[in-house]
This record gives C-alpha cells, structure tokens and sequence, in this order.
C-alpha cells in the first residue's frame, strides 16, 4: 500500500490538488514536502499534531519532510479558523516561541537519517528582510482582489471586518511555497483544511512566476471533530499542550484514554502508527467487548509514547493505576497537584487540627456533627487510608510529597489540601 492509499484508508485526506497527478509524482521517487507551523504560543497543542505525524509518515515512506516554523507569518497572524483579529507579539517573543516549537518538531522528526533527513527552516530567515516595494511589485501583483476574497478564510472574515494585514496572510505563505521551491526544490504543502486557499495560493503563484512548467501540489487534512460535539484537545481545564510543563503527561494520557468508543478508532487511524490489521482487531473490540476499553489503552499508550517517550508513558499508567487502587503514596507531590487539580483545593499554615476540623476547612463536612458522623461511619480517607478515630490528630498523617493530604468522603468526593509551611 504507497503513501496515499494508507492516508485515505486512514482518512486523512480532505482535499487534494490533482490527486492522480501527485500519486504519480510520488510512485517516481522521493518527494520535498512542507508544513508550516506559526509560533502563537511556547508549545504546540494537539491540534497541531495531525500534520506532524502526517509529516513523520511521508519521512517513513522515504519521502523528504520539511518542518517550516512561522516565525515571520507569526508576526501576521492568519485569518483562517478565526472570528477577530489576533494580537500581535512583539519579534522577540515570536522569535522565543519559535525556537520552542523547531525543538517540539525534532522529537518527531528524524534530522539525523541518512538517506531523508527532515529539514526545519523559519520564514522570518526571507520574510523578515523583505521590503514592501519588492514585495508588492514581484510578488503582490500576481494576486487579484477577487482571487483572494473567494478564499473561505477571508470571505468567512468580510462581515465582521478583516484588516490588511491578516489579509495579507495569504500571499505570505504563498511565497513560503515559492522560496521553499526554488531553495530547497519543495513540491509539496500539506495541511489542515483550513489552509486550503493559502496552499493554493501558493500553488498558484508558483506556476505564475516559474519559467519552466513545474508541478507542484497541496493536500489537506480534515478537521478533527468529536462525536459528542465537544471541541477537540480542549477540556474543562484547558487546551491539551505538547509541552510537559504545560500538560503533564498523566493529563495527556488520561485525556486519550477518555476517548468516546464512538471516535476511538478514527483517532487511532489519525493519530497513531499501528496497522491496519491491529486497528481492525481493536475495532472489533470496541463493538464486541466495549467495556474493556482496550482501544481506547492503546491509543493512550501510542499517543503518549510519541509525544511524551516510553518512560513518561509507563509512568502515566502507574500514577492511573495508584489512582484506581487508591494507593496515593507512590505519587509525587507534583504528581498530587496535577491528578487532584480539579477538586476543592484548600491551602492551611499549620496541620495542628483533630480530623474533624480538618474536614470542616475543606469543605467536607458542613458541621462538627456531620464530620464525627463521616468519620465514625467510615466514609473517609486520607491519603487512600480509612480514618475512624475521632481523635485523630491532622499532623500525625504523612503528607504526600512532603506538602498534601488528598482527603476523600464517600466514594467520589475528593478534596485537596497543601500546606503552605
């Protein structure tokens, strides 16, 4: 099966410029391709990681990856996908950003093979030293008013007003295409789909200005939805990061392994590189044994080993295992604070307090009476231990990490309390 047929059984194409005529360049030999990636933040989330990987499998089918940093668009901001205007950062912060994400990309791409190594180039390297007479007269002249306001991601941004610059957005990455084919012989952009008409901008502008008749081509990758409508990679906490120090990968981990059954399979096609035959036999479980979530293991397992290493992964499974079986004493106190982040947090100076009062600081119980009831019925735990002693006194428990209590009532009703001294 070639490159093209796993996207498709993958279903990872959206839209493609002369889908027989790439397949043909592709079956001749070695294909450049690029993807670009503008630096708006310190990492890159998950929404980024579909043409990533999409890159890693045109490198594994020997094909030459080319991971563009936006460190010039950056600057710009594109209007695609967008309802305003972004804010603009400052040369030095976009700069810092990319620099961030050029290391992100080398985890997954290969710099070091021998026979394709990727590439990483910045479009600030051209686009930061370009001067507007020269960008207006060789470049800008070779696009209509109307040519650019049919493009969906400028005609969606009419209504609500869009300003030069972000129009100008599009002839940007348009001349990346160009100056990565003349420089680095770059014959194909790959994408999300909402860089259709910038990639055939680019396409466009490279067969105007060619002297000879160069084929060059674009391909998208579909929006990645979720079945139950919510918006993918975002949580109640926030947006889902490639960064470990932006989400650890316990919360990585445990954001895959909470994949809907209906969507568990496409997302091992997206976002994995296991067979087509391991999928299969992972989708027949899905339907046949739903309740082992083995699918949905797998794919925490793959993903998190991609972006995380093997070690980081293993070490999710345990904190997930410690979590189910209610030994907390293995977990680190950083460990603590990003398993128990969403729970009432509560933060005292002293641990000198009976239990009781304990319960009463964290919310736990509303009264004395409630907490002796709590307390002598069995219905709380610290740290995964069960506490029936009325006396008990707060300082005499360990605290994880040197520094938490995790204290349950019930089966479900965590609270966290960190001790400031």
């Amino acid at each position: 099966m070639d490159i093209l047929q796993d996207f498709e059984w993958r279903g990872l194409i959206f839209q493609s410029t002369d889908r027989d005529a790439l397949n043909k360049r592709l079956n001749d030999g070695p294909i450049t391709l690029y993807c670009g990636f503008d630096p708006t933040a310190d990492s890159l989330h998950i929404g980024s990681l579909l043409p990533i990987l999409a890159l890693r499998r045109f490198q594994l089918a020997g094909h030459n990856p080319i991971g563009l940093v936006g460190g010039g668009t950056g600057l710009i901001g594109d209007p695609s996908g967008k309802a305003n205007e972004r804010t603009l950062n400052t040369v030095e912060t976009v700069q810092g950003f990319a620099d961030k994400l050029r290391e992100q990309l080398s985890r997954f791409l290969d710099f070091e093979n021998e026979k394709n190594p990727a590439q990483i180039a910045n479009n600030y390297d051209w686009l930061g030293s370009f001067q507007v007479i020269e960008f207006l007269r060789d470049i800008g002249k070779n696009f209509s008013l109307n040519y650019m306001l049919a493009k969906e991601s400028v005609n969606s941004r009419l209504e609500k007003g869009i300003s030069f610059t972000e129009f100008s957005y599009m002839i940007l990455q348009a001349y990346d295409f160009l100056k990565l084919n003349e420089t680095r012989g770059c014959e194909l952009q790959i994408g999300g789909s909402d860089q259709w008409g910038n990639i055939t901008a680019g396409t466009e502008l490279i067969r105007r200005t060619s002297t000879e008749d160069k084929s060059v081509f674009g391909l998208t990758m579909p929006l990645v939805t979720k079945s139950d409508g919510t918006k993918f990679g975002k949580t109640e906490s926030g947006t889902i990061w490639l960064d470990a120090d932006k989400t650890s990968p316990y919360k990585f981990y445990q954001f895959w392994l909470n994949t809907d059954d209906r969507d568990v399979v496409q997302f091992l096609k997206y976002f994995t590189f296991l067979s087509h035959e391991e999928i299969e036999s992972l989708a027949s479980k899905v339907q046949s044994e739903p309740e082992k979530r083995e699918a949905q293991r797998a794919l925490a397992r793959e993903v998190t080993t991609l972006v995380h290493g093997a070690e980081a992964m293993e070490r999710a499974v345990e904190v997930s295992a410690a979590l189910f079986s209610g030994d907390l004493k293995s977990l680190s106190g950083r460990e603590v604070e990003e398993c128990f982040a969403d729970v009432p947090s509560t933060t005292l100076e002293t641990s000198d307090m009976l239990l009781i009062d304990l319960l009463i600081e964290t919310g736990a119980a509303k009264s004395k009476r409630e907490a002796r009831e709590y307390i002598s019925g069995g219905a709380v735990s610290i740290n995964g231990e069960k506490y029936t002693d009325l006396e008990a006194n707060v300082a005499n428990i360990e605290r994880l990490g040197g520094q938490f209590l995790v204290v349950r009532r019930g089966k479900k009703n965590y609270y966290l309390v960190k001790f400031a001294g």
